[in-house]
């Protein structure tokens, strides 16, 4: 169990391309809130699928179809988001508007993310029992999450120091445009899931 809640959370996903750009573009402390973000709102989603609403999107699954649609149109928020976004130094008014994603925001992220669900329903149908209690759900949820944390700020981390290296506007463009194409070939597979 751990070594599935660390492998699939240090692996490549929206979430670690989204961390890695804003590493890049506006370094880890204010990064932080994203990254807690990201790990609270898994937290919730662990609980509340181990508590029965994954069962919700099998019965009615016009909800499940109208999450896709909700993720791409997020999605596509974000990456022009990080289209935008400018070095932490240049103080323009470009850069005014370009904020990293804040807490709120990566812990709604999470609901729309192909990857957080394939991750959550793994996690359930391979390492928890069907009728688990509440109790069991909690502290495997909480497990995964301790694990997820740290795994996911390497990313940060990493575009923090590559950002060092990304100071000529050019490439810090062509950066940007990368991971923003990345992340949407990343969310555009989870339109042909069904």
């Amino acid at each position: 169990m751990v070594v599935f809640a660390f492998v699939t959370s240090v692996t490549p996903g929206p979430n670690n391309m989204m961390l890695l750009a804003s590493g890049v573009n506006f370094g880890v402390r204010a990064t932080l809130p994203h990254l807690l973000g990201i790990s609270c709102g898994h937290f919730i989603m662990l609980m509340a699928v181990g508590l029965g609403v994954g069962e919700l999107f099998i019965r009615v699954p016009v909800i499940y179809q109208g999450m896709q649609v909700l993720g791409m149109a997020y999605m596509l928020y974000l990456a022009w988001g990080i289209v935008k976004s400018r070095a932490p130094l240049e103080h323009d008014a470009a850069n005014d508007v370009a904020k990293p994603l804040g807490f709120w925001g990566a812990a709604a992220f999470q609901w729309v993310n192909p990857k957080a669900w394939v991750m959550t329903l793994g996690f359930f149908s391979n390492y928890l029992p069907q009728d688990a209690g509440m109790v069991l759900i909690a502290a495997a949820s909480l497990v995964f999450s301790l694990i997820n944390f740290p795994s996911i700020a390497v990313w940060a981390m990493m575009g923090a120091r590559m950002g060092h290296y990304l100071q000529v506007d050019l490439y810090r463009r062509i950066f940007n445009w990368t991971m923003a194409a990345l992340l949407v070939a990343s969310m555009a597979a989870s339109l042909f899931m069904r």
